[in-house]
């Protein structure tokens, strides 16, 4: 039996979600399909909200409702700190931590000349901007081949500013176990070591 096609459609963009397949994606359009009228109005309505409210800031570039955004406004926060993530949704992670209060900057990705993506297409140029000599640039990108790249890509500029470069310290999570750990994994945390 096939479904109707506003289903079909559903479904085929509840799949394009990350980490949705195919059947999550069906569960998800029938749940919608049972549920009164109302909640699938609200659900559609904070998505058309979320997507004509929310912008770029024109200082870090995160996401925000209100230009700058309120980690730019803060007068709180350490300007003599910035932390370079890819993507806008990293910041919110790091903030969870309430480990840093410096200032943040966001790539829009990492170097993947592959892919096409070259300095160009990053939002580098507005970090040289902000760079000050002296200060301290935490690189905050994934810990991926195009992340690292980037990092030494980065690194380079910077230095050439005058900026101390500092990049998130990798290696083992807490819990772990090192029967169960990559080779990978263990060498970074064997270079990234400290005094205790």
């Amino acid at each position: 039996m096939s479904v109707p096609d506003s289903i079909d459609r559903l479904i085929e963009q509840f799949a394009k979600f990350p980490g949705i397949g195919k059947k999550t994606a069906e569960r998800m359009s029938f749940y919608l399909l049972n549920t009164p009228n109302e909640q699938s109005i609200h659900l559609a309505e904070a998505i058309l909200d979320m997507k004509q409210s929310i912008l770029s800031c024109s200082v870090c570039g995160s996401i925000t409702q209100e230009d700058p955004c309120t980690l730019c406004s803060d007068l709180k926060r350490d300007d003599n700190f910035i932390c370079v993530v890819e993507d806008a949704d990293d910041i919110y992670r790091l903030e969870k931590t309430n480990s840093y209060m410096g200032r943040y900057h966001v790539l829009g990705g990492v170097l993947s000349p592959l892919d096409g993506i070259g300095p160009d297409e990053l939002n580098i140029d507005a970090l040289l901007l902000r760079v000050k000599d002296g200060m301290e640039i935490v690189l905050a990108t994934n810990p991926s081949i195009e992340g690292e790249a980037t990092n030494l890509y980065l690194a380079k500029l910077l230095k050439q500013k005058g900026a101390i470069v500092t990049r998130l310290a990798r290696g083992l999570p807490v819990g772990s176990d090192l029967e169960y750990t990559d080779d990978a994994t263990i060498l970074s945390a064997m270079e990234g070591r400290t005094a205790l």
